[in-house]
């Protein structure tokens, strides 16, 4: 999934809005942006599959992408958040954030997600061998998100607007582009890639805490 981990994103700003977008960003895509660092490293990679329609590739990904692993992500990152911030339930949810990875790409994956390194079976419900499953779920999911956070925030000038409508847009073509395309298969490419179209989407995010505010806070 991409744009059903950001729906998670903004479900989580909506939840706690203390908590910055662009932090809410990073929790949900830290398995992906560990993925990208693990690739270019050759820890981990993606081959492609054969006789699919969508995003045809299956990924090798246990370090950054199992359920132990995320575990283990996310709990370094709430210790984290906690230690910076002296916030348990903040914290808690964050740790909820990336823990979320795992189980949404259990939903779209074909069976690629491990329990823990070197653990079978993969598990994989195979989401992504729908087209139209696909378009419907995660870009439901995506579409109410973006409703329900727009419904709650209000822009404080044009940036808040214009700019916000602007990544919203870019996010979903990308998506969109991805159903079909999958991950570059040159695992460096594919990781430098991946790593700045990212930093640049959690870039935007911090912007957008900063530009739009709760219309039931001071934010």
């Amino acid at each position: 999934m991409f744009t059903g981990h950001l729906a998670v994103a903004l479900a989580g700003k909506r939840i706690e809005p203390k908590i910055s977008l662009g932090t809410w960003m990073t929790a949900v895509m830290l398995a992906d942006l560990l993925a990208f660092v693990f690739m270019m490293g050759g820890v981990e990679r993606f081959r492609p599959v054969s006789g699919v329609a969508t995003n045809r590739m299956l990924g090798e990904i246990p370090y950054s992408h199992s359920l132990l692993m995320n575990a283990l992500w996310a709990g370094l990152l709430a210790a984290g958040f906690y230690l910076w911030r002296r916030h348990r339930r903040r914290a808690l949810l964050l740790f909820g954030a990336v823990l979320s990875h795992w189980v949404l790409d259990v939903i779209s994956h074909r069976p690629d997600m491990p329990l823990a390194p070197g653990v079978r079976p993969l598990l994989g419900l195979g989401l992504w061998n729908s087209v139209p499953a696909t378009l419907i779920v995660e870009g439901g999911a995506w579409l109410a998100a973006v409703i329900l956070y727009v419904g709650a925030t209000k822009s404080r000038n044009w940036v808040g607007l214009i700019a916000f409508w602007i990544g919203i847009a870019l996010l979903t073509v990308s998506w969109l582009g991805n159903i079909t395309a999958g991950i570059d298969p040159n695992p460096v490419r594919a990781g430098v890639n991946g790593l700045v179209f990212f930093s640049l989407m959690i870039a935007w995010a911090y912007w957008m805490n900063r530009a739009r505010y709760f219309k039931t806070s001071s934010m």
